[in-house]
């Protein structure tokens, strides 16, 4: 299989091709323009925020999508206790919750003045997912981030539940806080967001996962919608996973680890990424990294949620965590060697044994898991 040769992204992988020359088309910059006009966007939709007065329609300035992990947290905090702005708290609450995410939600309510509200529609998300994982094989070569489909899917999903929820209740902004890395693959224009629902799952699923509601976003008045701020526009170029968690656990608001506030299917969203794509389901993370450290041996950016150590053999971690996932899947092999082989390869990602052993144990319950959706391997 051949490789980019700056960073080890496959021939084949969504929307990679490799020029004569063994480099990628993202490490030469061709999707660059797009990237650009949604950063350029969201950084207005940033700056307006950061400089608007209080709501002159109710009693919150911004719906915040709070989901329990170091970014939101992090981000929670600052808007309420360093901004004055009056927040809503808004979490959805996902069936595939990490456990050590529900504790951070509730460790945030204690100590962070904000209303928080909880939403869930455990039924429509699921038949969602069941429909992603249960379609025929996607068609090659396959566009830029389809490897990514199934955790796409579930947060627009429950991104449209924020904006019906922000629209209903005339609420101008929606925080989303995505690490700066994610929120240049994102759609930032809540129109756009139902438009690329609807084309992914078609009208009549669409309309039966929202209740027919969702209609309405795409023929409002602009000035009627919400729009969507990302934060980390602003701290992008120091955007550091490690302060951010050191600042969080003083404050006693964060007791775990970015592995550990992983959804549950993180298994399955590797399995999907592997079967379809032969690539693990945080391959453009792990590439960026090793982009910005090869351009530059001095550089360590940090733009990822997970953070990669520099000498992590990021394409031998790939294969590994390829015959293990697709062992498991497939009923092969023996359960304790497998474990053994997942926390090797998660320590080598740099998480602690504890953390590395809490992850190792969601892939050895994959079947559970997919059974649980009606996923079928």
């Amino acid at each position: 299989m051949q490789r980019c040769r700056v960073c080890a992204l496959a021939e084949g992988h969504p929307g990679v091709t490799l020029s004569s020359d063994g480099v990628c088309n993202i490490c030469k910059l061709d999707i660059g323009a797009e990237l650009l006009a949604n950063f350029t966007y969201t950084n207005q939709v940033y700056e307006e925020f950061t400089n608007a007065g209080p709501n002159p329609h109710g009693d919150y300035d911004c719906l915040f999508m709070y989901s329990g992990g170091k970014d939101s947290t992090y981000m929670l905090d600052k808007f309420v206790n360093t901004y004055g702005k009056r927040v809503l708290s808004y979490t959805f609450d996902v069936p595939f919750e990490s456990a050590h995410a529900a504790e951070n939600i509730r460790l945030a309510q204690e100590k962070i003045p904000a209303t928080f509200v909880l939403d869930s529609d455990d039924d429509n998300i699921k038949t969602m997912m069941r429909d992603v994982f249960n379609r025929s094989a996607p068609s090659k070569p396959g566009k830029y981030l389809d490897e990514k489909l199934p955790c796409v899917s579930c947060r627009t999903f429950f991104v449209i539940r924020a904006i019906l929820y922000a629209y209903t209740h005339r609420i101008p902004y929606i925080v989303l806080c995505a690490d700066p890395q994610q929120i240049l693959t994102m759609e930032s224009n809540v129109r756009e967001v139902v438009r690329g629902f609807y084309e992914t799952f078609g009208e009549k699923l669409t309309e039966e996962l929202f209740d027919g509601a969702v209609e309405e976003i795409l023929f409002a008045e602009d000035e009627e919608l919400p729009k969507i701020v990302f934060p980390f526009i602003a701290m992008r170029y120091r955007y550091d996973p490690d302060q951010i968690i050191a600042e969080l656990r003083e404050k006693g608001l964060y007791d775990s680890s970015p592995m550990e506030t992983h959804c549950t299917l993180f298994p399955l969203l590797n399995y999907y990424s592997f079967k379809h794509w032969g690539c693990m389901f945080y391959k453009l993370n792990a590439s960026s990294h090793l982009r910005s450290t090869r351009r530059n041996e001095n550089f360590s950016r940090s733009t990822f949620s997970i953070k990669f150590p520099r000498a992590a053999n990021i394409a031998d971690i790939e294969d590994r965590l390829n015959v293990v996932v697709m062992d498991i899947a497939e009923g092969r092999g023996d359960t304790a060697a497998h474990e053994a082989e997942l926390v090797d390869l998660f320590q080598q990602l740099g998480s602690g044994e504890d953390a590395a052993r809490f992850v190792a144990r969601g892939f050895l319950d994959m079947h559970t898991i997919a059974a649980d959706i009606g996923i079928k391997l």
